[in-house]
């Protein structure tokens, strides 16, 4: 096995793989995730780190953890390829929960004041598009799809997550082009504190823009935050045959229910900030309706 370090998520870990392998294509995908995804020398400073152990699969990939350490066996395909990133990222989720942080599919904005701002909704929903539409206001991006909230004794926190967006064109006759990925700036270098919450809903079918209070939580929300928050420990993000491989993979045994009671915290204290449902016609409303809010 060849050792090294491993920076990713804002999390270090130490890194075990087969010997030989080439990591290139893993490293193009580095900005592609929060923290990005950095390999260094092993140093003294590692040895106290959660340790990725990578081999390949002789049948099925799969999973175990023992301990600090989490052991994956992936196809030698996946291992060749950018998968081992993503892989690797989500295989340390684990880690940064019991760090109290954790990685969510969210957006989120800096205001000028330095406030984070989380948008939430379902794909399509207008995420990326509004999270734009803010930073030709003078916000900050803090991540697009993948972004990484933690709690600091009694504040929530927003860290730096994915630094790129990749963005659909605008002409409608390229709807099925592949989307271009842009590099988002400018971008947040620091934590910042939480300031609010915000689940977007972006159509034009929208009579009027208007923001409705979500808290106290419904059950409905509340499952939806449970989905959330533990969507990346579970794995299922990150299938390990690859992206060449089959689509569905299996639960990976990262969770237990030290993590989930800490998420239900989580929810709990998501619930005492500023919560709301936006719908909007149009991202530009919908921009100007969140810098009306928070500034």
């Amino acid at each position: 096995m060849n050792p090294a370090a491993l920076a990713t998520g804002h999390l270090t870990a130490a890194l075990e793989l087969p010997p030989g392998l080439d990591t290139g294509p893993a490293v193009t995908a580095a900005n592609r995730l929060p923290g990005s995804w950095h390999l260094s020398a092993p140093g003294p400073e590692n040895r106290d780190c959660p340790i990725v152990e990578v081999t390949y699969a002789d049948a099925e990939p799969k999973v175990t953890v023992d301990g600090q350490t989490i052991r994956m066996s992936l196809t030698r395909r996946a291992a060749r390829s950018a998968t081992l990133a993503y892989a690797t990222y989500t295989a340390l989720e684990r880690a940064r929960q019991q760090r109290q942080m954790l990685t969510l599919h969210a957006n989120a904005a800096v205001t000028p004041s330095g406030l984070g701002v989380l948008l939430l909704g379902t794909n399509g929903a207008g995420k990326t598009s509004v999270t734009l539409a803010l930073g030709e206001r003078g916000w900050t991006h803090a991540g697009d799809d993948l972004t990484v909230l933690a709690q600091d004794d009694a504040e929530l926190l927003i860290l730096p997550g994915k630094a790129t967006a990749a963005v659909r064109p605008q002409d409608p006759e390229l709807w099925l082009a592949p989307k271009p990925v842009i590099d988002l700036a400018p971008f947040l270098r620091v934590p910042v504190p939480l300031a609010g919450v915000i689940r977007l809903t972006v159509h034009p079918a929208v009579p009027r823009p208007v923001l409705v209070p979500a808290t106290p939580f419904s059950a409905n929300e509340q499952l939806r935050l449970h989905e959330a928050l533990a969507r990346y420990i579970s794995g299922l993000p990150t299938p390990l045959t690859g992206p060449a491989g089959a689509p569905y993979g299996p639960v990976w045994p990262l969770d237990d229910l030290p993590l989930a009671r800490w998420r239900t915290h989580l929810i709990g204290r998501l619930e005492q900030h500023p919560y709301t449902y936006l719908y909007a016609p149009d991202l530009q409303t919908a921009a100007d309706l969140i810098t009306g809010e928070y500034l």
